[in-house]
């Protein structure tokens, strides 16, 4: 009997619109086309904000592939949204960085490759207090 396969969620960054149309459609286009199944959600960003119950239910579902854009993004609007993701099961593939081509090459690949960060790396102060965010 073999694993369950992955859940594959596609962002569509409707409303930011960072990500490339290019990159995006054809992203949708190759997941439409390979009968797999997926969820596509018009904003993450938007969801995150109205802390949208159908991204517990997600974090919850066991291994699963975002494509979305950066990992640490990612987690951080399933965390806003009490929704913490499973580090150990979670991929985030990136299309603003990434080409439609290695996306769906990592989509459609059965292995989950864990990619979300596991904690904030901050350089400690030299006073030893927090540090003050970036500008």
């Amino acid at each position: 009997m073999s694993e369950t396969p992955p859940r594959i969620l596609y962002c569509h960054c409707q409303y930011a619109q960072v990500i490339p149309r290019d990159v995006k459609d054809a992203v949708l286009r190759r997941i439409c086309e390979s009968g797999v199944a997926f969820e596509a959600v018009a904003d993450l960003c938007e969801m995150a904000a109205r802390r949208d119950p159908a991204l517990q239910r997600l974090a919850a579902s066991g291994a699963i592939k975002i494509a979305a854009c950066f990992p640490r993004a990612v987690k951080g609007l399933f965390h806003q949204a009490n929704a913490d993701l499973p580090l150990a099961s979670t991929e985030v593939l990136n299309m603003r960085t990434q080409t439609a081509e290695d996306v769906c090459t990592a989509l459609f690949d059965p292995v989950v490759k864990p990619n979300v960060p596991t904690g904030k790396v901050t350089a400690p102060s030299p006073n030893g207090e927090a540090p003050l965010p970036s500008a």
